[in-house]
């Protein structure tokens, strides 16, 4: 919506806002405000009270005991006086939610409804805000479907969310987003989960929506290289209260707290963290031939096939670490997934220390899977939220007889909990009483539990706050250098990858890219697609971006 000729005020003025739930003070007096076609960054680690600081100002917070004090204005329209959003009514807030203000969340998987087409999904917004006819908001929702870019946009008003790519959800979430032209626009972490390309396309699809609609934007985010592309000012939050505003450039080049300069080193950045040394004499653990996974899918065009993986061949030497990279969709996931037997290939020979995996049957299947351990992305979905950590370290430690006895199995989970960094006490603790880096350095220790030759780590790090991954990151390393393990390190971050690998397989659709150690592919990478991954890293430093 462009804003009203001569208005001069902020979209959102946000002034002493204080949360509160229980005893807790969750925000402390948090003051900030963004106006039209600017973008406020708000950034911190996890807990600091980022989404709840806008949560209350939008007025969307609703978690039990939460009380929230302080201002938090929306400009009015037409010249109307300016709307209270800090205890206001829910049939206000019901007007203002979808109309003037826009959420795009970090899961579209979550946040679209699984069961209705993209067509209803945008459409109701626009019904339910506007008086028109539903032919009226079908061509609306065709509009917008192409405004995000998304392919062949007709067919796709038909599709539902699980018919998309990750990448291609979260066009649809901007889309329904701006259906109604609001004048505030709130991006909670919209690209956490999204590869680098395409996170780097979901930020100039926004900053253009911006350009065409005058909308200012929120955009919060851990990412503070994120924040860098997106951002006119920033504001950091720790523990609730803001400790830096500034322009996004001063936050970069004169950082006023050690907080914020935390922040920055923690960053993973291409060219200054080169891979760990080379091993020498290093033999083959694992080494895969000409692997092939096809996958059948119903389409609404009828039955088809997804050549997921198709002749991919590369080899693992023992104590180093190869990283496997590509966007998403390249079929990263299914080589582990083929490797650990959750998926059986179609074609090709799996060899882990001249054994053949994909032969071996019975108790020699189970004592050879023991030999291979898999960490995923999201700690907290890959544990047991009924179980405690030191169950779910247990566990291994059970099925594959590895000790007898309570006892033995409490001191070797223990055990593992010390060389993750974590005090035997929180073997007690279940999922939800862990942060996210104490939940994957339990999902570190259980994989470690069965003693194994080669550890998958499955995007491991990708969901962590910066300054989180950058411990995780150490603590691998360490685990690598002083237990001579292995690793298939799985990413989307090149920075991350060129950290932690020696040699590098790049994919794309399935297909071997560019298979190169590690040193040799970050000095000069051979492939068009591999220098496009390069430069949708963010920079050290943000560029100044002209206004669009």
């Amino acid at each position: 919506m462009t804003p009203t000729p001569g208005e001069t005020g902020p979209i959102l003025a946000v002034k002493d806002l204080h949360v509160r739930i229980g005893r807790r003070d969750i925000v402390r007096g948090v003051t900030l405000s963004v106006a039209a076609e600017q973008t406020l960054g708000i950034v911190g680690e996890s807990g600091s009270g980022k989404s709840m600081t806008v949560l209350a100002a939008t007025g969307l917070l609703d978690a039990p005991g939460a009380v929230a004090t302080g201002s938090s204005t929306l400009a009015g329209t037409g010249g109307s006086g300016r709307t209270e959003l800090v205890g206001a009514s829910p049939r206000v807030l019901r007007g203002v939610h979808g109309s003037r203000i826009g959420f795009v969340f970090q899961d579209p998987g979550t946040s679209l409804n699984p069961l209705l087409t993209l067509e209803r999904q945008i459409t109701e917004s626009v019904e339910a805000h506007r008086r028109v006819t539903r032919r009226e908001a079908t061509s609306r929702a065709l509009e917008l479907l192409e405004a995000v870019g998304l392919p062949d946009p007709q067919a796709r008003l038909h599709s539902y969310p699980h018919q998309l790519s990750g990448g291609q959800r979260q066009r649809v979430m901007v889309a329904i987003a701006l259906a109604c032209d609001p004048e505030l626009l709130v991006a909670d972490e919209p690209t956490t989960a999204l590869d680098v390309t395409t996170q780097a396309q979901i930020i100039d699809l926004i900053r253009t929506l911006q350009r065409d609609f005058g909308t200012a934007v929120v955009w919060i985010s851990h990412d503070l290289g994120v924040i860098g592309q997106v951002a006119d000012d920033v504001t950091v939050l720790r523990d609730g209260a803001a400790v830096e505003q500034a322009p996004v450039l001063d936050v970069f080049d004169r950082p006023t707290t050690d907080y914020t300069r935390e922040l920055l080193a923690a960053r993973p950045l291409v060219g200054t963290g080169g891979p760990p040394p080379p091993v020498p004499d290093a033999t083959v653990l694992l080494e895969v031939s000409d692997l092939d996974v096809r996958f059948p899918v119903i389409t609404p065009t009828g039955r088809s096939t997804v050549h997921a993986v198709q002749d991919l061949s590369f080899q693992i030497r023992r104590g180093t670490t190869l990283g496997l990279v590509g966007e998403s969709g390249s079929g990263k996931s299914t080589v582990a997934a083929a490797l650990t037997g959750l998926v059986a290939p179609d074609n090709g020979r799996v060899s882990l220390d001249g054994t053949d995996v994909l032969a071996v049957r019975g108790r020699a299947q189970k004592a050879l899977r023991r030999r291979i351990s898999l960490v995923f992305q999201d700690p907290f979905s890959s544990l047991d939220p009924r179980r405690t950590a030191g169950t779910a370290i247990g566990e291994p430690l059970a099925v594959h007889r590895i000790v007898s006895g309570r006892r033995q199995r409490a001191a070797r989970v223990a055990e593992l909990l010390d060389l993750v960094g974590l005090p035997a006490s929180f073997a007690s603790r279940y999922p939800h009483e862990l942060s996210g880096g104490q939940r994957q350095r339990v999902s570190i220790a259980r994989a470690l539990a069965p003693d194994p030759d080669l550890m998958i780590l499955d995007e491991s790090t990708a969901s962590l706050d910066v300054s989180v991954q950058a411990r995780v990151l150490d603590l691998l390393a360490d685990l690598q250098r002083d237990m001579s393990l292995t690793y298939l390190f799985i990413g989307h971050d090149l920075a991350v990858i060129q950290r932690m690998s020696h040699d590098v397989l790049v994919m794309r659709a399935g297909r071997a890219v560019e298979y190169r150690p590690a040193t040799e592919l970050f000095a000069a990478p051979e492939q068009e697609y591999t220098r496009a991954l390069l430069a949708a890293v963010p920079p050290a430093r943000p560029a100044t971006l002209p206004r669009l």
